[in-house]
């Protein structure tokens, strides 16, 4: 990697490789990244056979939830989804139903 001056903002942003689990973790994440890091996680998710997986987003204000549940309302893999059962993070998680990767035509 090159750098041309001092200027932070024109580093290429650091590649993040994360585990396909049932579960990820928003939290971990920049606001700003949450929507590709949703859409990739999808993806892979679908690959590696999970047919339903659970994204953390927490409470708060609602904003990192309304960000999953865009992605998700368009995303063609995704069967549905909903809040996560209180024992499993209540409003604060969205559980998903996915296609299954051998279920036929996306949409």
């Amino acid at each position: 990697m090159t750098f041309d001056g001092d200027d932070d903002d024109e580093r290429e942003p650091e590649q993040v490789v994360v585990p396909i689990e049932s579960s990820i973790d928003l939290h971990a994440f920049q606001p700003r990244d949450v929507r590709e890091v949703v859409e990739s996680y999808l993806e892979a998710a679908v690959e590696a056979g999970f047919v339903e997986v659970r994204l953390v987003h927490g409470r708060g204000i609602g904003v990192q939830r309304e960000i999953v549940r865009s992605v998700l309302a368009r995303h063609p893999d995704v069967v549905d989804y909903g809040d996560a059962g209180p024992e499993r993070g209540g409003w604060g998680a969205t559980v998903v139903r996915l296609r299954s990767a051998g279920s036929g035509p996306r949409s």
